[in-house]
């Protein structure tokens, strides 16, 4: 394709620009029209994936058939099957009469699934079928029918990484992805960014009798390098804005006014690089009971294992061990007696409690002290309520149960300490 090719097919659909990897993705578009073979469009939001389709459609053999585009994300998952396949009178509440669905409808044509990606599972393999073999079954009927349709689908997330993550099917996506063309960001055609500037600027003010706006050197410089999230749909937008704001009516004096990279910053939002993506949480600020239950679980587990690896070690053998002493015999039990469960009442360790010195003991099979710590919580807590075990229970946040439990073989005495 040559480049006076290449330009009229770029005033044909309105698209400007120079840069190779858009020029790649047009000749591309042209090169497939003639086949039916499946073509995925892929790239950011904003970048024009809309022109891929229309493209293909004008240069295939099915220019003369209808051409619908559908916005995948945008339809009511409840009424997604109905939108594509059709439905029969009395189908559902509502279905006061057949409808054609859009691939009856494309018959002989052209259909574009714009964010594909957003298809519900269920609807997956619906398309699929339809894609490998041309059948599908309206909404409340059971005859099987056929269509001849072109689909090009376009997304603009990643379905390598939806495929991984379950999201997605495998064998759609391959089916799908016969052809990829990608379209490239804004950032990256930078020298690309002033043509389409001033393109929506003229539009603009010949639209509304305004004075068309250039810029200074600095002006441009701040066009190019401002990131563009939002693509040309956000760049059209701020031309736009900036024409209406900035110009004046047309005059005999002047058609033209030009603004600096001061004045057209104010229309442009700022970056902060140190921003994140989720807010961000004060560190130094207080647990919630939820994030203080996941850690004493946490820790409750790491002792259970230990005690678990210990036996391991003295027993010489990674035979099913017998249940840790530890865990607690109420608890409903995993395999390999894993407590399945911990409650808030099964954890001895508190939040106020104080960090005790590490104890390093002679013998390599030394158990941790967790125990011995929990135990001398318990009897400062006694030591303070005067032996009141209701009062120590509630000091130490855990029940009145879990505390005789625990207690210290010196509180264990048939008598009552309350």
């Amino acid at each position: 394709m040559d480049s006076q090719e290449l330009q009229r097919l770029k005033n044909k659909f309105d698209i400007i620009g120079n840069d190779p990897a858009l020029n790649r993705a047009l000749e591309m578009a042209v090169a497939v029209a003639p086949t039916d073979l499946t073509v995925l469009v892929t790239g950011e939001s904003g970048v024009g994936k809309e022109n891929i389709p229309k493209i293909i459609h004008q240069n295939s053999r099915r220019r003369n058939g209808k051409y619908f585009a559908v916005n995948c994300g945008a339809i009511p998952e409840g009424t997604i099957e109905s939108e594509l396949f059709g439905h029969e009178k009395g189908s559902f509440t509502g279905a006061i009469e057949a409808r054609k669905g859009y691939f009856e409808e494309a018959d002989g044509g052209t259909l574009f699934l714009d964010e594909v990606g957003e298809l519900p599972l269920p609807y997956q393999a619906k398309l699929l079928r339809v894609l490998q073999s041309g059948e599908y079954t309206r909404v409340g009927s059971s005859k099987v029918s056929k269509t001849d349709v072109r689909v090009i689908a376009a997304t603009n997330v990643d379905l390598r990484y939806a495929v991984s993550q379950g999201k997605f099917r495998q064998d759609l996506y391959y089916r799908l992805n016969a052809i990829q063309i990608t379209m490239p960001s804004l950032r990256e055609r930078r020298d690309d960014i002033y043509l389409l500037f001033r393109k929506f600027t003229s539009d603009f003010s010949e639209k509304y009798g305004m004075r068309k706006i250039s810029l200074t050197h600095d002006g441009i410089e701040l066009l190019r390098n401002y990131r563009w999230p939002g693509n040309i749909r956000q760049l059209k937008n701020i031309a736009e804005t900036v024409e209406a704001l900035e110009s004046e009516k047309l005059t005999s004096a002047s058609d033209r006014f030009e603004i600096n990279a001061a004045t057209l910053s104010q229309y442009i939002p700022k970056d902060d690089p140190n921003s994140l993506p989720v807010r961000f949480k004060d560190p130094s600020s207080s647990l919630s009971d939820e994030e203080k239950q996941e850690i004493f679980k946490a820790i409750y587990s790491l002792s259970t294992k230990v005690s678990e690896l210990e036996k391991l070690v003295k027993g010489g053998g990674f035979a099913q061990q017998a249940i840790p002493d530890t865990a607690d015999p109420y608890l409903p039990r995993e395999p390999y007696g894993h407590p399945a469960d911990v409650s808030w009442d099964d954890i001895d360790i508190q939040e106020d409690m104080e960090p005790q010195p590490p104890v390093h003991h002679a013998e390599a099979d030394s158990s941790l002290s967790i125990r011995g710590a929990s135990e001398d919580l318990i009897r400062k807590a006694l030591e303070k309520h005067h032996g009141n075990r209701k009062k120590a229970a509630e000091e130490l946040g855990i029940s009145e149960r879990t505390l005789y439990r625990k207690l210290p073989a010196e509180y264990k005495n048939p008598k009552s300490n309350e």
